[in-house]
Formats: C-alpha cells, sequence, structure tokens
C-alpha cells in the first residue's frame, strides 16, 4: 500500500508502478510529484546473463546504486567493476555508465536518481526494449 497522506509516503514491499522491458523489470517507488521532481527512486531486477540499456550518461543527474540482491556489474567511466549485495554506486553527472548481470541469477538494485523525475522517460525505454530485446551478457 502507499500511503501519501501526511508528512510522507509510504510504499510496501513489491508495490509501485511496474514496467517490463523483457529480462528486465523495474519498479518506480517515488517520482516526480511525489517527490516534489526533486529525484526518482525506482528498483530494478535483471534477469541472469543479461546486458543493460548501454553506455550512457546524464547531463546534470547524479544516480546512486544501491544492489539488494545478487552481483551486478558496473561501468563507471572506462572501468567495469563486480558489485555484490550491499554494494553503493555513484554516478557524478556527466560520467558514462553502464550496468548488466554477468551472473547466472537474478539480480536488484535501488536507484535513486537525483535532480529530477525519470519515470516519465519510461514509455520510450519500454517502447526501445520492444525492438532491441536484451542481449546476453556473456
Amino acid at each position: 500500500m502507499t500511503n501519501t497522506t501526511g508528512a510522507g509516503i509510504f510504499i510496501e514491499p513489491e508495490r509501485g508502478r511496474s514496467y517490463d522491458m523483457g529480462r528486465i523489470a523495474a519498479i518506480f517507488k517515488a517520482d516526480g510529484e511525489e517527490t516534489a521532481n526533486q529525484c526518482s527512486v525506482s528498483e530494478w531486477w535483471i534477469e541472469p546473463n543479461t546486458k543493460g540499456f548501454g553506455a550512457h550518461s546524464h547531463e546534470a543527474e547524479i544516480e546512486l546504486f544501491y544492489v539488494l540482491e545478487g552481483t551486478m556489474s558496473f561501468l563507471v567511466g572506462q572501468r567495469w567493476r563486480d558489485a555484490k549485495k550491499g554494494t553503493v554506486i555513484l554516478i557524478p553527472p556527466g560520467v558514462q555508465h553502464d550496468f548488466e548481470n554477468r551472473s547466472n541469477q537474478r539480480t536488484g538494485v535501488l536507484n535513486v536518481y537525483i535532480g529530477g523525475p525519470f519515470e516519465m522517460k519510461m514509455p520510450k525505454i519500454v517502447e526501445w526494449f520492444a525492438e532491441h530485446p536484451t542481449e546476453d551478457a556473456i
């Protein structure tokens, strides 16, 4: 259940707005009006042996990732690193980054996108993945 009355929001596990991208799924917990357009909070779940979006950067926004489950591989700048459960990754504005699941187990990360909303981009991202299905990571 989501409670947006009073002085905050409360979102129970497995609640939120879901987006299916084949072997990648996103669940948005808070975005837009819920955060006064300051940030976006979402979970990203990736099936085994699955590539992510591809290397990209954000001009002004900061991204923070927290590995919820498994081991996720992250590209930060020019270097790939494996991040196990409990790892925090902070991506400054303008830094190239990507993530993928190179393991044989499902992985998940919590993403905090700081500097504005993100969920409004999801319909185009879902459409892109429908036209370009995810590839194997290894």
